[in-house]
């Protein structure tokens, strides 16, 4: 995986992408047990074209003439489909600012935080979304008055409310 996150660093210092942060089960794996991924989550700030709009189109161009090869939603970069997600909302532009510096090997990069992580698994809601929040809970990986704030500044309270009760009231 380093040799994936240099490239990427190196997309970042071209300028091709702004800020990014590894989110997804990769992330997750900072905090919880690991489970099985095909790929590596990148949020990123785009930067914004003359037309306004945003591209993946000059990431892939610099990569593919690196050698690097698309595959589905993802291009292939060392041994790592990585998939490139754009900001698209307040709450991941907040967890990007906040995310968490780290070094994986003697590269620098960035996770999101398990309270981020979480919020945008709450957001999202899909059945692994909830699996993996339950796993955070169990480690004890929350800070949950962090949680709070965040879940309140994004209207994620009544979710979380709705997460509690359904999942964990037989447990309070």
């Amino acid at each position: 995986m380093e040799e994936t996150l240099i490239v990427i660093n190196e997309l970042e210092s071209e300028g091709l992408i702004g800020r990014y942060a590894i989110g997804g089960a990769i992330a997750a794996t900072r905090y919880v047990e690991p489970v099985q991924t095909f790929d590596l989550d990148i949020f990123v700030v785009l930067p914004v074209t003359s037309s306004g709009l945003l591209s993946l189109a000059p990431i892939y161009s610099y990569l593919t003439q690196r050698g690097y090869k698309p595959q589905g939603e993802a291009i292939v970069i060392g041994d790592w489909p990585v998939q490139f997600l754009p900001v698209f909302n307040e709450l991941i532009e907040e967890a990007l600012v906040n995310a968490v510096e780290i070094e994986f090997g003697s590269t620098m990069t960035r996770v999101l935080s398990a309270e981020y992580l979480a919020a945008i698994m709450l957001q999202t809601g899909r059945p692994k979304d909830f699996a993996r929040l339950l796993q955070f809970l169990e480690f004890g990986v929350l800070d949950l008055g962090i949680l709070a704030d965040i879940l309140a500044r994004h209207a994620l309270t009544e979710k979380w409310e709705n997460f509690r009760r359904r999942f964990l009231s037989a447990q309070e």
